[in-house]
């Protein structure tokens, strides 16, 4: 698990608005232009389970949008681009978000451009729609992680453990030996934490959100690709438990 390759930090400048055509909507939410550009929106993370998310961007095709484009273009050559009808009533990413059919989420990039999404994101889970539905495994559910191997995945959970190694830090979310969370925190990504007050003493016996990647080493692993991808939830209004979804992460201790 190497470091994270990372974009440039103007990535999340603001290039000249401009007037565009949805002509079609290719593979994850990939936007194709009438002027031949194509792009994706930025800010959001498109899901793996994604019908009803590319149903909901193709009703905007054939609309004309104003689109902002943010830093540069992706290695498939793809614009990453805040969009709004022209008529200023609908914003793309805002409404796929709002339904729960995408995540606020920079993808590859190094920062969320559009942090007010994020807002967006927490009705959507509170309600548990599209991609929140129930159940939503905990951090120390293993066994349901294992089976998120390779997916995205937004897990919340007790951190029982922070190990600050020089290349990396480690936390803990399940207790020794047991089938749990581990999140991995490059040493960039630690700095930024840090800069916003996330260090070893704030989050170890705190509840968190983590976002990544789920893989599989001796626990299920999500590395913290950016700052964005940890939130501390203790100054967080609870949210309504739905279905049967269960953490356990902090009933164990």
């Amino acid at each position: 698990m190497g470091d994270t390759p990372r974009a440039s930090a103007g990535e999340c400048t603001a290039g000249s608005a401009r007037r565009e055509v949805i002509a079609g909507i290719g593979p994850r939410g990939e936007i194709r232009f009438a002027s031949g550009a194509r792009a994706v929106l930025s800010s959001l993370r498109w899901p793996d389970d994604d019908a009803a998310s590319r149903a909901e961007l193709e009703t905007f095709a054939g609309r004309a949008l104003l689109v902002v484009p943010r830093g540069v273009a992706d290695r498939w050559g793809r614009e990453h681009v805040d969009a709004l009808t022209e008529d200023g009533e609908a914003d793309p990413a805002g409404r796929l978000i709002a339904a729960g059919l995408a995540f606020a989420d920079p993808g590859e990039a190094d920062a969320l451009c559009r942090p007010a999404l994020r807002q967006v994101e927490a009705a959507a889970r509170s309600r548990g729609l599209g991609v929140w539905r129930p159940p939503r495994p905990g951090a120390g559910d293993g066994a349901a992680l294992r089976a998120l191997a390779g997916r995205f995945a937004v897990v919340e959970g007790l951190i029982r453990h922070v190990g600050e190694r020089p290349g990396r830090t480690y936390l803990d979310f399940a207790p020794r030996g047991a089938d749990g969370l581990v999140v991995t925190v490059p040493k960039r990504t630690w700095r930024e934490m840090a800069a916003r007050g996330l260090t070893a003493s704030t989050l170890s016996a705190r509840r968190v959100r983590v976002r990544g990647i789920v893989e599989l080493w001796r626990n299920p692993t999500i590395e913290a690709a950016t700052a964005d991808a940890i939130e501390r939830l203790d100054d967080e209004a609870p949210e309504p438990h739905h279905g049967t979804a269960r953490d356990d992460s902090g009933a164990r201790r």
